[in-house]
């Protein structure tokens, strides 16, 4: 809490945090930020502050130098050279987070304090109605800005802080990967309710596809005579930045990276399964027609009234890709192969990311063990006596 009549707060990390106001020639407020290790410390720095800048009057701001505007140059840069799904993510920040906030600061006084004290604002009330944001959201949020500020220093701007010395802790995301006994359970329910959706569910739990690569799928893209599936799209559904227009739509897109877009070998029994599917083999796989397909949200809900269908616990769709690389290594994959089947740029990625090993599996390995105890079968028989 704040003492009395002073901006001065204790921070959850244990620091002291002082604001003070800082006019601009303009006419606007907006505050400056000190911290330190005691109250007594941040008190003495909070008013030294507000003293060098009240001796110190800013000068008259460049309006190119406004974060603002040099965001909107950013984004004609970067406009070029990545995806539309990627550009519209980063306008919507622009927009949406780092304008509101920090439009009117010029970015030769970014520093390390103001982007700090502005990260802990969005995880504490940056969110619809005043909520928090996750940490991923916020870190999406600083690469962003990162990338800005550094446009700026490219252009010949000094940038004090680029934001690289502010650090968001993401906690560990938890994986959900279907057990063996859910696996088959839920094999046993698309084999007897067969249908090209449930077909897609089948190849994503055995070839690793994600949700927007399935629906994007196109029969030309799998080779039945040699039983491979080629991955050369993916489909998502983005914002719109037209404001008459709707507010989202679906594009099929190549896949993100290079390396995202791969061929992979089918195993006899899922291309048996796919050769014997009705219809013409034309068309988008889900649908089996050129004119309609299924959007990666419809794909999901289907995934999730299936689960149940099946009596398998809730998963996201995301849990075939992990069930499918937790799998693998399983039955000894090598990891190489691996990453290149996931479409990963490093076996690292792979590992990192994709492969968590199962309960059954870590139980297997820690039963390797036992032939080292050197209990005898008279020691044993001790043992159980007392029990």
């Amino acid at each position: 809490m704040s003492r009395k009549g002073e901006n001065i707060y204790k921070r959850k990390d244990g620091r002291w945090e002082g604001r003070y106001l800082k006019r601009t020639p303009d006419g606007k407020s907006r505050y400056g930020y000190v911290y330190a290790r005691t109250y007594r410390d941040v008190k003495k720095k909070l008013q030294q502050a507000a003293a060098l800048w009240e001796s110190n009057p800013p000068r008259e701001r460049d309006e190119a130098m406004l974060l603002r505007s040099v965001a909107a140059r950013w984004e004609q840069n970067v406009g070029q050279q990545i995806k539309e799904s990627s550009f519209v993510k980063y306008h919507m920040i622009v927009q949406k987070h780092l304008v509101p906030a920090l439009g009117e600061v010029p970015v030769d006084e970014m520093t390390h304090e103001l982007i700090e004290s502005f990260s802990l604002e969005l995880m504490q009330r940056g969110g619809r109605n005043g909520t928090p944001l996750a940490p991923r959201t916020v870190s999406d949020v600083l690469c962003v800005l990162r990338s800005i500020l550094r446009f700026a220093r490219r252009s010949g701007a000094i940038i004090p802080c680029d934001g690289s010395s502010v650090r968001i802790r993401r906690p560990p995301v938890e994986i959900r990967v279907l057990s063996r006994s859910e696996q088959e359970t839920l094999c046993q329910y698309l084999y007897n309710n067969m249908s090209l959706k449930n077909a897609g569910i089948l190849l994503s739990l055995f070839a690793g596809l994600r949700v927007g690569e399935i629906c994007a799928l196109r029969w030309e893209d799998i080779a039945l005579g040699d039983k491979m599936l080629h991955v050369r799209h993916t489909m998502q559904r983005i914002q719109t930045l037209d404001p008459e227009g709707p507010r989202t739509r679906v594009i099929v897109t190549t896949p993100k990276t290079a390396t995202s877009a791969r061929s992979i070998p089918l195993p006899d029994d899922l291309a048996e399964v796919l050769f014997s599917l009705p219809g013409e083999h034309r068309g988008y796989f889900l649908t089996g027609r050129e004119d309609a397909f299924v959007e990666p949200r419809g794909m999901q809900y289907h995934f999730w009234r299936t689960l149940e269908r099946s009596g398998v616990g809730h998963a996201n769709y995301h849990a075939l890709r992990h069930t499918f690389a937790t799998r693998c290594v399983e039955l000894g994959f090598d990891v190489k192969s691996l990453s290149e089947l996931l479409g990963h740029a490093t076996v690292s990625m792979t590992m990192d990311r994709y492969v968590h090993p199962s309960l059954e599996h870590k139980r297997a390995n820690m039963q390797l063990l036992s032939g080292f105890f050197p209990f005898s079968q008279e020691m044993t028989a001790i043992l159980t006596a007392k029990r």
